[in-house]
């Protein structure tokens, strides 16, 4: 009968350590999250995140919530590897997809990817190094007609920056350095003709300005103006 005893106390127990094991919110030995881990907003039955730990660190598929998101995440991180890799998602309230691209702890890396509100069609191309914009930012009009290629230097806008117009005629050609607008810059009608020319000199325009009319110089203006050398 004690025999009997024993092994019924053996089964409890093994089966309540299984029980804890498969739990929500559990801690390991070390006190750190382990398992599947859900949180709620304050007050309310609506999830705020969950996904599985495996000892304090965070593995597999994570959902987030908005506070009036039912069930549908606003954001689902897909982590990818043990060095903080994860492919994230982010979506309206609806379920339409906003964004995508790779995350390494918080920073962005690599490129990301927008998409236009109304379609799946994408609406912006930029490419992150250690969570700062590097490289060409490219834009586009829903059809997929470039309007805008900008160039990013460590999170700050660096070298020439073009725009378009919808039939893809470029329209304004600009250079920057430091984020500001430095040296040559160019203003087009729907042709493709100049309109205006000109050079800034930190983010203010500088020296001479010409405007143009049937490709001849209608008006030339010089910067500073008089008032403004003054100030």
């Amino acid at each position: 009968m004690r025999i009997v005893y024993i092994f019924f106390l053996s089964i409890v127990s093994s089966t309540s350590g299984l029980l804890a094991q498969e739990g929500v919110n559990q801690l390991d030995a070390k006190g750190e999250r382990h398992g599947i881990w859900k949180k709620y907003y304050p007050g309310t039955k609506q999830l705020r995140y969950e996904g599985r730990f495996e000892h304090g660190k965070e593995v597999g598929t994570f959902k987030f919530y908005c506070e009036s998101c039912k069930d549908k995440p606003t954001a689902v991180k897909e982590y990818t590897s043990a060095n903080n890799l994860a492919r994230v998602k982010y979506f309206t309230m609806k379920g339409k997809l906003v964004s995508e691209g790779m995350m390494e702890d918080q920073n962005r890396i690599g490129e990301w990817v927008y998409y236009h509100e109304k379609s799946a069609a994408v609406m912006t191309r930029e490419n992150y190094v250690k969570g700062k914009l590097e490289g060409k930012k490219i834009t586009y009009y829903p059809d997929g007609t470039i309007t805008e290629e900008l160039n990013f230097k460590n999170g700050r806008m660096e070298g020439e920056n073009n725009y378009y117009s919808p039939e893809g005629v470029l329209i304004k050609k600009l250079k920057y350095r430091d984020d500001q607008l430095q040296g040559e810059a160019f203003y087009y009608d729907a042709f493709g003709n100049v309109v205006i020319s000109g050079f800034y000199k930190d983010d203010k325009k500088h020296g001479l300005w010409k405007y143009y009319k049937d490709g001849k110089v209608e008006l030339e203006e010089t910067y500073p103006k008089p008032a403004e050398r003054g100030n």
